[in-house]
């Protein structure tokens, strides 16, 4: 079982319905079909996730890893990354991608809840620990 999180380049949508409808049309857009290489913005947004996290390896399995699949900039295309973690550490380490997203201009939201991260209450949360 895995939690996804969608990030993207753009101006942060008013509310959850517009940040959906967003979702959905760079989704069928970018995500759809075939992949595009990601832009300079989401390949530095998946390098800061790679400096705190390590990334999936064939050898590594989930031990150490959050991600469910592997390299992660493979589940990037142009300016979108929607990218898998495993359920077991999926508060920590959303929670620490939606600030990450946050820091570098980028919208972060969760389609299975429908909501923009990070939310209100996630921006007072402490810094989490390095890898």
């Amino acid at each position: 079982m895995s939690y996804d999180l969608a990030v993207w380049e753009g101006d942060r949508p008013a509310d959850n319905a517009a940040a959906l409808a967003d979702f959905k049309a760079l989704y069928e857009r970018y995500l759809g079909g075939g992949q595009i290489p990601p832009t300079p913005r989401i390949r530095a947004y998946v390098e800061a996730l790679l400096g705190r996290w390590v990334d999936l390896t064939e050898d590594d399995g989930e031990e150490r890893s959050p991600w469910s699949t592997g390299p992660l900039i493979k589940e990037a295309s142009g300016p979108i990354i929607y990218f898998p973690m495993v359920f077991s550490r999926c508060e920590e380490v959303s929670a620490g991608a939606a600030r990450i997203a946050a820091e570098h201009g980028l919208v972060c939201f969760d389609p299975q809840l429908g909501l923009l991260r990070p939310a209100p209450e996630e921006s007072e949360v402490a810094e989490l620990p390095e890898r």
